[in-house]
């Protein structure tokens, strides 16, 4: 069937272990439907300020945009948690979606019946829920320039 290329970006904290279930799951779609995934990876966040200084590299958004598809990890953690810092590990995440031109994340959401009672919500209200959200990703939160700072 097809060949895709797919860039993994592992990140921080929880970001390379969620990754390495994620191509798990890749490596079932390829059984089942015949893919074929053709691995390549960067760093990015906090792991590449340690390793670079920069966040977010040319390089790794070169092989993004070389790429069909980018598995993002988390990106952050504690020891990078200084607000004054010029560079975050967020920039990296930031400056993907910039440079991608991504405007929108996906977040499905199906609830299951056998986790209906670990919800604070009414079974009644939740039974059934089926729905995608989407959030925009282009507005002044992410790419606004302050007008002032104090």
């Amino acid at each position: 069937m097809a060949t895709f290329r797919i860039l993994l970006t592992p990140g921080d904290g929880i970001g390379p272990e969620v990754l390495v279930e994620a191509v798990k799951v890749l490596a079932r779609v390829e059984r089942r439907f015949g893919h074929t995934f053709v691995y390549a990876e960067e760093t990015i966040g906090g792991a590449a300020l340690d390793r670079f200084g920069v966040a977010l590299r040319e390089e790794t958004v070169a092989a993004a945009k070389a790429s069909d598809a980018v598995l993002f990890g988390a990106v952050g953690g504690p020891q990078w948690d200084d607000p004054r810092a010029e560079r975050r590990p967020e920039d990296a995440i930031l400056g993907m979606r910039k440079r991608l031109g991504l405007f929108a994340n996906l977040r499905p959401v199906r609830v299951y019946e056998e986790t209906l009672e670990q919800s604070t919500l009414r079974p009644e209200v939740l039974r059934g829920t089926d729905m995608v959200v989407i959030l925009e990703l282009t507005g002044g939160l992410y790419f606004g320039q302050p007008k002032r700072r104090w």
